[in-house]
């Protein structure tokens, strides 16, 4: 008789460290049951704010000092404007940060998500090196999620292909090298899409900056989606795919897949 199969794990029960993430954003959104002024204060001390970069600033002092000019590249990515905001951000880590945060590991992916964040808000820097209102929201590093974890999320038995396994078996399958991903029909589809949306459209999140900003800072998206797909490989604990092997989602030449 042979042994019962063990149970598989639903694809989409949070791992530790993404429970732990989301929780954290919580915790620190309760900012929003502060007097106004001390609220608006956090966001300007927490929140990305490129004018504090401005070597010619002679009249404006920003809270924060010194120190906000290195921790706000990530601490931005923790403040939100409301509920709807955390909501979307949440939605789109279900899938992509779930199958992420079990390849990493906690450490690998709690310094993923602040990396990610960094090269979204330098992004940001690059394109508003004037803008004075503060940006705040987790949707670089959540476009940062999405971008690495097409590296193997359609190979067979990953968490978007037609025939995966139990959620920790889908998320370390073999990810494809770089340029050989960039030549898969579906992760360039992938990206035609998501760039097209953030670009024209500006939804993805609603990363915001307060006042008379943009409401969607497409551009921080754009960084840490970049991020996400180059340094992937810098965090995968897991051996690659080889070059020459077959693709694990093709048809061999004996018609099996």
């Amino acid at each position: 008789m042979p042994p019962p199969e063990a149970p598989r794990e639903p694809i989409l029960t949070l791992p530790p460290a993404l429970t732990a993430y989301i929780v954290l954003i919580a915790v620190i959104h309760l900012r929003v049951l502060l007097p106004p002024e001390l609220e608006n204060w956090t966001v300007d001390v927490f929140g990305f704010i490129p004018k504090r970069y401005d070597s010619t600033l002679l009249d404006i002092t920003f809270p924060g000092g010194a120190g906000a000019k290195v921790w706000t590249f990530v601490s931005y990515s923790l403040l939100h404007a409301n509920l709807t905001h955390i909501g979307f951000n949440v939605l789109w880590l279900l899938p992509f940060g779930s199958a992420l945060a079990r390849r990493f590991g906690a450490i690998r992916f709690f310094v993923f998500m602040a990396v990610t964040a960094a090269a979204g808000a330098l992004a940001h820097l690059v394109t508003h090196e004037h803008a004075i209102a503060p940006m705040i929201g987790a949707s670089a590093s959540v476009s940062g999620t999405m971008a690495a974890a097409i590296r193997f999320a359609f190979v067979k038995g990953s968490f978007l292909s037609f025939s995966r396994g139990d959620a920790e078996a889908a998320a370390k399958v073999p990810a494809l090298p770089l340029l050989r991903a960039l030549r898969d029909r579906r992760v360039l589809g992938f990206l035609a899409v998501w760039f097209a949306v953030n670009i024209v459209f500006g939804v993805g999140s609603l990363a915001i900056g307060v006042g008379d900003a943009p409401s969607v800072a497409w551009q921080a998206h754009i960084g840490g989606f970049l991020a996400g797909l180059l340094l992937f490989s810098l965090f995968d604990p897991i051996p690659r795919a080889r070059d020459d092997a077959a693709d694990a989602s093709s048809v061999d030449q004996s018609g099996r897949v």
